[in-house]
């Protein structure tokens, strides 16, 4: 069994072609003597390379390739196994596209292939490689600058949250639990969005301590009073006109009588409106009774309340959520957001994504963003509503203040 990688990755500037070619040659050696097989495109600006071989092989060979510094931007396309080689030739070789017409290199390639049977079927290495010779994919090409480009002010200006109060608040009814609170940015635009309060345990610790040893109803109701507290510290953190989110099991609404009444009448206890206030539900539980979920969605969207999925893409039924109510916002889960800039199956995911939300106008947030390269790639992608400790961490009991990206250029 084989293993085989495929990337592709942007040259840096001012680096010369010969630079490309003399890499190839002593490639070539390396690989010939590892018995790993390369095959490199490159269109000027472009590089795309399969890799295979040993997986012991093909990966240490990867790893030196990541560490290159005459390409940039390297994300990975493929890792998958094979039981034979596609092509026969162990070493490495380097097709210039721009010495070809399209499709004469792509047969010039496919001719290297160790069967002509292998190259009949419809074997994914294949289909990539056409890609890349065909350009179908290169508008999401992005190159994003380096992380160094960037530093973080804390308490830049245009800070749209000045009335917010950032110290300990602890409300009278917090009795078994507390909230971590975390803003959501619009990073260029310099605007604190919304403000999540997530569920704690009084001393901090996360929902799963807070709900250890609870379980059907009483789960349910644990979970809907404690959104008392959370309502009470929004009062408390003077979050004005600004929006707050908290957090719901969805089958909560199903299994308390009158779970959208509570949470309507704690809303106006705490002097908030319902208008700003978003209840997100994440997609980690099965909804066993949907009509009766959706009716609770109706009241709650009827009655001003926004509507949110969490963690979409990590869960149960993210998809047909979408088709039984269109919520107002997703937020991707936080493992696609992780390197996102250097996996091609997360980007692939995530495009689709943004065009199924543009679709049905259906906002978008990343979550768990904590890499300058994770939210540059996600802002070329389209995306600038994001959460994440790059920007400001969960804070117990209060608000963080937010770091705001500035290019190091323009300071």
């Amino acid at each position: 069994m084989l293993t085989t990688i495929i990337y592709r990755s942007h040259i840096c500037k001012n680096v010369p072609f010969t630079s490309v070619m003399d890499m190839v040659a002593v490639a070539n050696v390396k690989n010939a003597q590892a018995d790993v097989t390369g095959i490199l495109l490159f269109n000027g600006t472009h590089f795309f390379q399969l890799i295979e071989g040993p997986e012991a092989s093909v990966l240490n060979v990867y790893q030196h390739i990541c560490q290159d510094a005459r390409h940039h931007n390297i994300v990975e396309l493929l890792c998958d196994y094979a039981p034979a080689r596609r092509f026969g030739k162990a070493g490495m070789e380097l097709f210039d596209l721009r010495e070809y017409e399209g499709h004469e290199v792509l047969q010039a390639v496919l001719d290297k292939g160790t069967t002509k049977y292998q190259l009949i079927y419809n074997d994914r290495a294949l289909k990539f490689l056409r890609t890349f010779v065909e350009s179908t994919e290169k508008e999401n090409y992005f190159e994003i600058p380096p992380a160094d480009s960037w530093v973080f002010v804390t308490g830049a200006k245009k800070l749209s949250h000045t009335s917010v109060h950032t110290g300990a608040v602890v409300p009278e009814n917090a009795a078994d639990c507390s909230f971590a609170f975390q803003p959501m940015v619009d990073p260029f635009a310099q605007k604190i969005l919304s403000t999540e309060a997530l569920l704690r345990t009084p001393g901090g610790d996360s929902p799963a301590s807070y709900f250890a040893g609870l379980s059907g109803n009483a789960l349910y109701e644990a979970d809907l009073n404690s959104k008392k507290v959370a309502f009470a510290m929004a009062r408390a953190l003077n979050l004005g006109e600004h929006s707050v989110s908290v957090n719901l099991f969805p089958m909560t609404l199903v299994m308390v009588p009158d779970a959208v009444d509570f949470l309507l009448r704690e809303i106006q206890l705490n002097g908030l409106v319902p208008e700003q206030v978003t209840v997100e539900f994440t997609e980690s539980e099965v909804i066993s009774r949907i009509d009766e979920f959706t009716g609770a969605i109706r009241q709650l969207k009827g009655a001003g309340i926004s509507v949110a999925i969490d963690h979409f893409g990590a869960g149960f039924g993210g998809l047909l959520l979408l088709a039984q109510f269109q919520p107002d916002r997703i937020k991707i889960n936080s493992e696609l957001i992780k390197n996102v800039h250097k996996s091609g199956p997360r980007q692939a995911i995530i495009q689709a994504i943004i065009k199924c939300c543009a679709s049905l106008e259906i906002s978008i947030s990343a979550v768990g963003v904590e890499k300058v390269e994770e939210w540059m790639w996600l802002e070329s992608a389209g995306i600038t509503q994001f959460q994440g400790n790059l920007f400001a961490s969960a804070c117990l009991n209060g608000i963080s203040a937010v770091a705001w990206p500035e290019r190091k250029a323009d300071l």
